[in-house]
């Protein structure tokens, strides 16, 4: 994938989201470069995920910027968003249980009209086991190859920038150092990825940059080897890592 990395992909503003009357973000602004890593950490309720289903045109926006590739996105529809290169693979995986493993994937092509075998055979070339389990029912794989199939599934879009909510979620330590392979692979092959992981010490070993979220607010910033070596963000987040 040919995309010029350091120049300014996703520009958020100002952002508020609130779900009734709870301010769920209270103005957060960050910036995604292309070709980049970026990491949102933080507790549960801070308004990562939150921040993720904006961008998608998930939940609508309060007030705020949403700002991609120049042109401004928040209001549009998520297929409207999808069609322009973002694309999420949602925490708790969200595979289709009663397709397969390559329903699934074709699924995940919806919006192509073009010939996508190329990218199902660049998916079973990331993921040897879905090859393996192509004709198997999505709901009977393991966890960690339903994780495989989400990223798989989102990667048939051939995205500009790909999100992954908390894909470590509730795997075993090896799948997980698989998981991270894959995102360190992708981003050698390209892809802007902007990644929410409460498995804090893997996810700033990956970034480029990274933006702790507190209770809808920005906290610290900084590269990804700034954060793991704050003295603060390793007493908030880093002493419970997992490895």
């Amino acid at each position: 994938m040919n995309i010029e990395k350091g120049l300014l992909l996703l520009h958020i503003d100002d952002l508020h989201v609130s779900y009734g009357g709870i301010e769920a973000l209270k103005g957060i602004s960050l910036d995604v470069f292309k070709g980049d890593i970026v990491t949102l950490i933080g507790a549960n309720g801070a308004g990562k995920s939150t921040t993720l289903r904006a961008i998608s045109g998930l939940v609508p926006i309060k007030s705020g910027t949403i700002t991609y590739e120049g042109g401004v996105i928040d209001g549009q529809s998520p297929q409207q968003i999808v069609s322009e290169g973002i694309c999420m693979v949602p925490e708790g995986r969200r595979v289709f249980p009663n397709l397969t493993v390559l329903e699934n994937l074709r699924i995940g092509a919806y919006l192509r009209r073009d010939d996508i075998q190329p990218d199902i055979e660049h998916v079973y070339d990331l993921f040897p086991r879905l090859k393996e389990r192509s004709w198997q029912l999505a709901g009977t794989l393991s966890g960690g190859e339903q994780q495989m199939l989400a990223v798989g599934r989102a990667l048939m879009m051939r995205p500009k920038l790909l999100m992954m909510d908390e894909p470590s979620l509730g795997l075993a330590p090896l799948v997980i150092r698989d998981i991270f392979r894959i995102i360190r692979t992708l981003h050698e092959e390209g892809i802007t990825i902007l990644l929410v992981e409460q498995n804090a010490n893997a996810a700033l070993r990956v970034a480029d940059r990274a933006y702790v979220l507190e209770t809808g607010t920005l906290g610290i910033s900084g590269t990804g080897e700034e954060l793991l070596n704050d003295s603060s963000v390793k007493d908030a987040y880093l002493g419970k890592a997992r490895s």
